[in-house]
């Protein structure tokens, strides 16, 4: 049977972001792009709850992007993840997204969760200062368990001024020191969720097509040398 895809990549969503009103994002896709999807079951158990709709788990920051056309899986390991393919240059890549972000279980299976990731979606709460200064942790925690893997800041809901702590220049001055890219994302407001996750899977796909490049050079450097040593051994006999 043939794949439906090009390419096949595992982004992680991690961090201390338990609280990121992901839901509404879902509600505003709905609005632009004139699809009726169902309720969000997070929001609806939250109106009668009486939390606010902004209240809605760390999951929904996932289901907003997948929410087209996703299918949802749980793991053994009992991480859900949902998958969404989407188009780069011509080319189809599936996603396969885990979100870990704010679920204090997870931190005990780090080397699990991690295996074979790609990608790395490291998301803070910009009306949170100890979600900013946690993110060094959790950086470093990216580095003890992966060897090579792409990785991007995200500050979400960011759609509040007067709750804002974590200003922006300071995110940037942070995010240029660690060598990554900022995206400051609103669920509520529906801002640049959908251009974060695209510009995450645009450095997966460059990195795997350098690594592939640099494979091949290696190939063909080999070839050179076997075919010298060859010519050498014929001239010593």
């Amino acid at each position: 049977m043939a794949r439906d895809y090009d390419h096949l990549f595992k982004l992680l969503i991690i961090g201390d972001s338990g609280d990121l009103g992901t839901a509404c994002l879902t509600q505003g896709r709905r609005k632009r792009s004139g699809i009726q999807w169902k309720r969000c079951s997070w929001c609806a158990a939250s109106q009668g709850g009486g939390k606010s709709i902004e209240k809605c788990g760390q999951e929904q920051f996932t289901v907003a992007f997948c929410r087209q056309h996703f299918l949802s899986y749980i793991t053994t390991i009992g991480v859900d993840f949902k998958i969404r393919t989407v188009e780069i240059n011509g080319e189809k890549v599936k996603l396969q997204i885990w979100d870990t972000a704010g679920q204090e279980r997870f931190r005990t299976i780090t080397s699990t969760y991690y295996r074979g990731t790609h990608g790395v979606i490291v998301v803070y709460d910009v009306t949170s200062a100890e979600s900013f200064v946690n993110v060094k942790r959790w950086l470093h925690e990216i580095n003890q368990n992966c060897d090579d893997v792409c990785r991007i800041l995200v500050g979400n809901k960011n759609d509040d001024p007067e709750r804002k702590v974590v200003e922006t220049e300071d995110a940037y001055k942070f995010a240029g020191q660690m060598g990554i890219q900022l995206f400051e994302t609103s669920a509520k407001e529906n801002v640049n969720v959908e251009e974060m996750f695209n510009c995450i899977t645009e450095l997966v796909l460059r990195a795997k097509k350098d690594n592939l490049a640099k494979q091949q050079q290696q190939q063909q450097n080999d070839v050179v040398k076997l075919t010298k040593n060859s010519k050498r051994k014929k001239r010593c006999c």
